[in-house]
């Protein structure tokens, strides 16, 4: 960890300042380039945006996915206030990023909350295996 991690990572937390500040999850990220330029600030917003996909991981990876080159991409560090969660772990992976640096783990977020998180939706499968591999095979290759 150098000292401009440490001071990213402090700009991630002011962001999660922010967007409880606003009625939000207190969660804050910043996506930074390969030459340690900050190139976009996002803020949880999934109350205000009544959007539950609203992270602002979720939101720096689409961001990055979409509007910079994969080159580009895979050099860039996303600072946050915490350990991404599944669903943004996914994006960042999907879009390619080069490293993230965060703040709280998920196990330390967990003793600031009450009883975790939401309860698991039931889940029944695989099934049907024939006719649902016939749009996906060959996809991959």
């Amino acid at each position: 960890m150098t000292s401009d991690d440490e001071r990213l990572l402090r700009r991630a937390i002011a962001l999660a300042a922010e967007a409880r500040a606003a009625g939000n999850p207190p969660f804050g990220s910043l996506l930074v380039g390969p030459d340690g330029t900050v190139l976009a600030e996002e803020r949880n917003t999934t109350i205000t945006d009544r959007d539950i996909s609203a992270h602002p991981e979720q939101k720096l990876a689409r961001w990055a996915a979409r509007e910079l080159a994969p080159e580009i991409v895979a050099k860039t560090v996303l600072y946050t206030s915490c350990q991404p969660c599944e669903m943004c772990t996914g994006a960042i992976d999907r879009a390619g990023l080069g490293r993230v640096v965060y703040a709280l783990s998920g196990a330390q977020l967990g003793t600031l909350k009450p009883s975790g998180g939401f309860p698991p939706v039931p889940q029944d499968g695989p099934a049907l295996f024939d006719e649902a591999q016939a749009p996906v095979a060959g996809y991959y290759h």
